[in-house]
């Protein structure tokens, strides 16, 4: 079991290959969730949709989010969170391909 966000970090080249997610807890109307990308990011005409709302937290590394109806994505470096609604179509234009960027993922509501 995972109790500490920074350990148990896959390998490069592990995470070079695919992002990884990691169910930290689930309890009704509540998931949380790390999630490690290595370079990855949506893929071109892909957008997230979710029935339940997502807050989420850069811990480390960097990324490019975009929220649909928004002309420039947001920036996130750690300590950037963003709260992104339920419905919201979103899509992660990039993430830092140099260092892990590990997100902190809360979803939360009806699923």
């Amino acid at each position: 079991m995972l109790t500490n966000l920074f350990s148990g970090l896959p390998s490069a080249v592990d995470l070079a290959a695919e992002e990884t997610f990691e169910e930290l807890l689930s309890r009704p109307g509540v998931r949380i969730e790390r999630i490690v990308s290595g370079g990855q990011c949506s893929p071109p005409g892909f957008w997230y949709c979710q029935p339940q709302g997502e807050w989420v937290v850069v811990l480390a590394g960097s990324a490019g989010l975009l929220l649909e109806g928004e002309t420039k994505e947001r920036v996130l470096h750690a300590g950037d969170y963003v709260d992104i609604p339920a419905n919201c179509r979103h899509r992660v234009e990039w993430t830092d391909e140099d260092i892990p960027t590990i997100w902190l993922a809360v979803h939360y509501g009806a699923a």
